[in-house]
C-alpha cells in the first residue's frame, strides 16, 4: 500500500484537470455576473427614460402619464417590463425589471427605479 502512494506518476494530469475546471468555472461565473450587470443597467436606463417621459406628461396635465412610461419601456426593446408607475405629488416614480437567465441559478430579475419631476 505504501508503494502505491509513493508513486507520483499521473499527478500532474490530475492537477492540470483541476486547474482547467477551476478556470472554466471562474469564466462561467464572470459571464453570469456580466449578464446580471448588463441587465441591471438596461433596467436602470428604461426606468430613467420612462420616468422622464411620464413626468413631462404629468407636468403638462396629461390624464395618464404611466401610459407614456409603458410605451417608452416597451419601445426600448431591452426586455424591460414596467413593474410600477405612480405619480407622487409633482413627481412620477417608475420601477422596471429585466429578466436575467443565470443558467443553473434560474431566471432572476434585475430591477431599478427612478423618480423624475420638476425642479423646485
Amino acid at each position: 500500500m505504501t508503494a502505491a502512494w509513493s508513486d507520483d506518476r499521473g499527478f500532474a494530469t490530475i492537477v492540470g484537470a483541476f486547474a482547467i475546471a477551476a478556470v472554466v468555472a471562474a469564466t462561467i461565473a464572470v459571464g453570469y455576473f456580466g449578464a446580471a450587470v448588463v441587465a441591471r443597467h438596461r433596467a436602470q436606463s428604461a426606468a430613467d427614460l420612462a420616468a422622464l417621459a411620464a413626468a413631462q406628461d404629468h407636468v403638462r396635465g396629461e390624464p395618464n402619464p404611466c401610459a407614456t412610461a409603458q410605451q417608452i419601456v416597451t419601445e426600448q426593446r431591452t426586455g424591460a417590463q414596467l413593474v410600477r408607475c405612480a405619480p407622487d405629488g409633482a413627481d412620477v416614480v417608475v420601477r422596471t425589471a429585466v429578466p436575467v437567465p443565470l443558467g443553473p441559478f434560474g431566471l432572476r430579475r434585475a430591477e431599478a427605479s427612478a423618480r423624475a419631476g420638476p425642479i423646485d
